[in-house]
């Protein structure tokens, strides 16, 4: 019992990023683990984080959707979870994958403003609105998570609806996402000397009197220089968008059936005839300069669709060969199995997203750790 939820707490932590291309909403943990018209069990479990991920994946209609976790310090010793249960968010926050801070306050929509992001929430945050707009004009931008035949589902607290909806970064989050920050602290698992010198993933500082500033120290931060040009990709399969991935500078991203060393694993999504095509390693993707670049490093060949056409006679195939690719261009692994920018494709297209839920035992809730 106790290993089978621990493999759907590491698999909730899959969809777990504060990467600002990456996350598709932002949530308060404190609040979704005690959702408990979800279950009827424990005071408050972090599995519930799992039914609520599922939730947004359903209703994108997309695999693997990560959401931006905001978590309140109190949490990490709440005798309401399990020790287990504090241990893995304490790892999570370690890790980065989420936000950990003595006052939250109003950090889950001051992230989802800067980010253009919509909030997971039953609270309405009627004392906000003044400040933040869009939660009273912005159908889909404050989504509440409630209990409903087969697994929660999104309900738009404005306007009805159920569809998750995004905005661009607000101007300030346009400015802030232009550049690096560096916090006093070595260590800071969101803006530490190792976060900048990496050129992806890092998220949106507070705002303190105006001043960027560390969320979780509460740090004035130092400007680290511009923030290194980035991609957002995502694997198409047969119509239906399985992975997103960013592509940053220095950061070459490697995709195929089963790359070594990491990379973007697609053999769990393909047919028979397709996993012997495509290769282990098939395509790396990095940018150059202002240009992202696809090279074949395959076996049999990648194509490229430019401008995303259907037409075979305009396909073109690369032999270990590199390509820098346009705005539309989509690259094609094989039949079906296509690669381009996110924005190409409006939808997610997937009928019944993958669940981060599928190892839990059954009555895993109600028993866990007792």
């Amino acid at each position: 019992m106790r290993f089978e939820i621990s493999k759907v707490l590491d698999a909730i932590e899959g969809r777990l990023t504060t990467d600002p291309k990456l996350a598709r909403a932002v949530l308060d943990l404190a609040e979704v683990v005690r959702y408990v018209d979800f279950d009827g069990g424990r005071p408050a479990t972090l599995l519930r984080l799992g039914m609520v991920v599922d939730a947004l994946g359903r209703q994108l209609a997309e695999e693997n959707v990560p959401v931006y976790v905001v978590v309140h310090r109190a949490l990490l010793s709440d005798a309401d979870l399990t020790s287990n249960e504090r241990m893995v968010v304490r790892r999570w926050a370690d890790d980065g994958v989420v936000e950990v801070l003595p006052n939250p306050g109003e950090r889950v929509l001051e992230v989802a403003d800067l980010l253009g992001l919509p909030v997971l929430s039953r609270s309405r945050f009627d004392n906000a609105v003044g400040r933040y707009p869009w939660l009273a004009d912005q159908p889909g931008r404050l989504l509440a998570p409630v209990p409903a035949a087969g697994g929660p589902a999104l309900v738009a607290q404005v306007g009805g609806g159920h569809e998750p909806t995004s905005a661009a970064p607000s101007p300030v989050g346009v400015q802030l996402l232009g550049r690096m920050w560096r916090c006093p602290d070595p260590e800071c698992s969101s803006f530490g000397s190792m976060r900048v010198g990496r050129s992806g993933g890092q998220p949106p500082p507070t705002l303190r009197t105006g001043m960027p500033t560390c969320p979780r120290h509460d740090e004035r931060l130092t400007d680290a220089g511009h923030r290194p040009r980035a991609e957002l990709l995502s694997v198409r399969i047969d119509g239906m968008v399985r992975r997103r991935f960013v592509v940053a500078a220095d950061e070459p991203v490697v995709v195929g059936r089963a790359p070594e060393g990491g990379g973007i694993i697609l053999g769990q999504w393909l047919t028979d005839e397709a996993r012997r095509w495509i290769s282990r390693s098939h395509v790396r993707f990095e940018l150059q300069g202002s240009e992202l670049v696809a090279h074949d490093v395959s076996t049999n060949g990648t194509g490229v669709r430019p401008g995303g056409s259907t037409d075979d006679d305009q396909r073109e195939t690369l032999k270990r060969q590199a390509r820098p690719l346009g705005p539309t261009d989509v690259v094609e692994l094989y039949a079906g199995v296509q690669i381009g920018r996110s924005r190409l494709w409006q939808t997610g297209g997937v009928a019944n997203p993958t669940s981060v839920m599928a190892e839990a035992p059954t009555m895993a809730i109600r028993i866990a750790d007792r």
